[in-house]
């Protein structure tokens, strides 16, 4: 499994553009040459209970997550086609203008350790990916909690924010414009004077 902090290996994925009700093919190594962040969203199945609701949650944050210079990919281990199908008849993914991926074999979901070899299903992670490539955010969930995609775009800015303050780090709940911290020897043991400053 891939830890945080770490290259990703490259991967490519089959998948459905709703937007242009098309089909396609991606790989992290061409979001990569346009420095591009990439958020993965896997969840268990199309035509489910959960999932629909994650997906247009995603869907109602999708621009602002694009604004900051990332494509959200969903993925499961149903096909294009199946993508196709849901996305046509399911009236929560109405919205869904992201690419939705499809991996059947269950590759890029072990890769990213949520494979379930017993279901044949993806479990509910969220990766997320910088334009260097390395993994910066991970998150993983059971088959019965959905996310929330508002606290995904806190986490995007404040992943976007250090990568151009990497001498800073992002305290709880912070949000854009809020105070950060600078670790320092002065800093231990003051964090709450710091952010009271």
């Amino acid at each position: 499994m891939l830890q945080v902090g770490k290259k990703v290996p490259n991967f490519e994925l089959e998948v459905y553009y709703p937007a242009t009700k098309s089909f396609g093919k991606v790989s992290l190594e061409d979001y990569m040459k346009e420095r591009r962040w990439v958020i993965l969203f896997f969840y268990p199945a199309d035509f489910t209970f959960v999932c629909p609701t994650e997906l247009a949650d995603l869907a109602e944050y999708y621009d602002e997550l694009v604004k900051l210079g990332a494509e959200v990919i969903s993925v499961s281990t149903d096909t294009k086609y199946t993508h196709l199908a849901w996305q046509t008849t399911e009236k929560l993914l109405e919205r869904v203008r992201y690419p939705m991926g499809a991996d059947p074999t269950g590759k890029v979901s072990r890769l990213f350790g949520v494979y379930d070899e017993d279901t044949g299903l993806a479990l509910r992670g969220t990766f997320i990916i910088n334009p260097e490539g390395l993994l910066v955010g991970s998150e993983i969930n059971y088959y019965n909690v959905g996310r929330n995609a508002q606290e995904l775009v806190r986490k995007m800015k404040a992943n976007v924010y250090l990568m151009s303050h990497p001498d800073e780090a992002c305290p709880a709940k912070w949000e854009e414009g809020e105070r950060t911290l600078k670790p320092s020897a002065e800093l231990v043991g003051r964090v709450y004077e710091a952010l009271k400053v």
